[in-house]
C-alpha cells in the first residue's frame, strides 16, 4: 500500500493536532489504544524546520506512530514546498497546511486561521506543496473568520483552494474571531455550525470533506460519517484516551490492540523505558495517560500519584507500576471497558 493510500484509508478518523498535546509521546501511547486512526503531530512552522536545530526536535517520531500526518504552518509558498519534500523524506505520510490556528502570534507571521482571508495565497501554497511531493497534501481550516458568517464565504475559499488541486478538507465547524477572542475562547466561544459542513459536503460530493469540533463520542461519530467522509476528535482524545480503543472495532470493523485499559498501559511501558534511557522524564511521558482510567476506581489516585512525583529526578517505571498499582478495572466479561461510546 502507497503512502497515499494508508493515509487515505485511515483519514476515517483522526486525532487533531494540538499544541503541547499531540507530541511523539502522545502519539505512541494512542498506539497502545488503536491502530488505524490517523495521528497528527503538533503545528510546526516552516521556519522550525527550516532554521531549528536539531531537526529532530520538530520532526521526530517512532514507527509505531505510522499512519502519522504533519502539521505545517506557514503561508510562503515556497518555503512550504521545501518543507513538505522534508517532511516526504522523513517518512510521513500526509503533509496538512494549518489554516485554523487563531493565536495571535500566527497571525502576526500570516499563519493559520488568518489564511481563511486568503484563499489565493493558500491555493498557490498547496499547488507549490504538491508539485513537490507524491504524498497527500491536505488543509485543515474554520467554516470562516471575523464577519464571513454565509455558507458562500466557506465555499469559496474551498473551490479556490481546491481548484489548485487540493481534494481533501478537515473543517473545524466554528468560525475564528481573529479579534477579541483568545485562542483559548476560540476554542469554545463560537457556536458550532455543523450543518454548515455537511451542506458542504452535499454541494462538492468530489472532494474529501472531514469535520472537527466539539466531538465527544463515537456515537456523534458515526452520525456525522451519514454526512461527511470523516471525522477528527481533538481535546476528548487526549482527556479521555480510552475513547480511542473503540476506533479500529466501531468505525473500521477490525480488532483493536486492547481490551482492557491496564494492557494498553503495560503495552505502553517498554517504550517508557526506552525513553527515559534516552533521558526524557517521566512527567513528560506519563502527562499524556492522566485521563486513562478516568471513571475507574481508583483513577484519581493513579492521577495524582503521577502528578505528584512522576517529576522527581529518581522517577521511573517503578513510580509508574506504583500507579498503576491504585487502579482497579471494572470487570467486563472480556469486552472492552465501557468508555468507547462515552465521555465518562
Amino acid at each position: 500500500m502507497t503512502k497515499a493510500s494508508q493515509a487515505d484509508a485511515a483519514r476515517l478518523f483522526s486525532v487533531a493536532p494540538m499544541m503541547d498535546w499531540t507530541t511523539r509521546d502522545y502519539r505512541a501511547f494512542a498506539r497502545t489504544l488503536t491502530k488505524r486512526t490517523l495521528l497528527y503531530t503538533e503545528m510546526v512552522t516552516t521556519g522550525a524546520i527550516l532554521h531549528g536545530t536539531p531537526r529532530e526536535r520538530f520532526l521526530g517520531y517512532s514507527d509505531v506512530e505510522h499512519p502519522i500526518a504533519l502539521q505545517l504552518g506557514g503561508s510562503d509558498a515556497g518555503e512550504l514546498a521545501e518543507c513538505a519534500a522534508i517532511a516526504e523524506a522523513w517518512g510521513y505520510d500526509e503533509v496538512n497546511l494549518n489554516v485554523g490556528c487563531p493565536s495571535d502570534r500566527v497571525q502576526n507571521n500570516m499563519i493559520g486561521a488568518c489564511l481563511m482571508g486568503y484563499p489565493e495565497k493558500v491555493a498557490a501554497a498547496v499547488k507549490a506543496m504538491q508539485a513537490t511531493v507524491s504524498i497527500p497534501v491536505t488543509v485543515k481550516c474554520r467554516i470562516g473568520i471575523d464577519d464571513q458568517d454565509e455558507d458562500a464565504d466557506l465555499a469559496r475559499f474551498i473551490e479556490i483552494v481546491a481548484d489548485a488541486g487540493c481534494n481533501v478538507f478537515t473543517v473545524h465547524a466554528r468560525k475564528a474571531w481573529l479579534q477579541g477572542l483568545s485562542p483559548k475562547q476560540n476554542r469554545d466561544v463560537p457556536p458550532l455550525n455543523y450543518p454548515r459542513v455537511h451542506r458542504l459536503k452535499q454541494s462538492h460530493p468530489e472532494l474529501h470533506i472531514g469535520i472537527n469540533g466539539g466531538i465527544k463520542t463515537l456515537a456523534e461519530c458515526n452520525a456525522h460519517l451519514a454526512h461527511v467522509d470523516s471525522v477528527m476528535v481533538g481535546r476528548e482524545a487526549y482527556q479521555n484516551p480510552w475513547l480511542l480503543a473503540g476506533v479500529d472495532e466501531q468505525l473500521f470493523g477490525e480488532t483493536g490492540p486492547a481490551r482492557t485499559r491496564l494492557e494498553a498501559a503495560n503495552a505502553f511501558r517498554p517504550y517508557i523505558q526506552q525513553r527515559l534511557d534516552e533521558g526524557a522524564k517521566l512527567n513528560h511521558i506519563t502527562r499524556h495517560l492522566l485521563g486513562l482510567f478516568q471513571g475507574c476506581p481508583g483513577g484519581r489516585r493513579f492521577r495524582r500519584h503521577l502528578s505528584e512525583h512522576a517529576h522527581k529526578e529518581d522517577a521511573g517505571l517503578r513510580l509508574f507500576d506504583e500507579a498503576l498499582s491504585l487502579v482497579r478495572e471494572p470487570e467486563m466479561n472480556g469486552q472492552a471497558a465501557p468508555a468507547l461510546l462515552s465521555a465518562d
